[in-house]
């Protein structure tokens, strides 16, 4: 059961910073370039961070 392994949050810490980084990058390209499209995306990419910690908090 690898779950219950004590570094499996290491993991779950980086698939977070890991979004959370690409959001930002996302979001702030969407600025830069005027495009609503990238805006969305960056800002689905920064839900999907936030539902992560939600979800994985022990």
């Amino acid at each position: 059961m690898s779950f219950l392994r004590p570094g499996g949050d290491r993991g779950m810490k980086r698939l977070f910073h890991g979004l959370l980084l690409a959001a930002a990058v996302v979001f702030t390209a969407g600025l830069l370039a005027d495009s609503l499209w990238l805006l969305g995306i960056g800002t689905w990419t920064l839900i999907a961070a936030l539902l992560v910690e939600l979800v994985h908090r022990p």
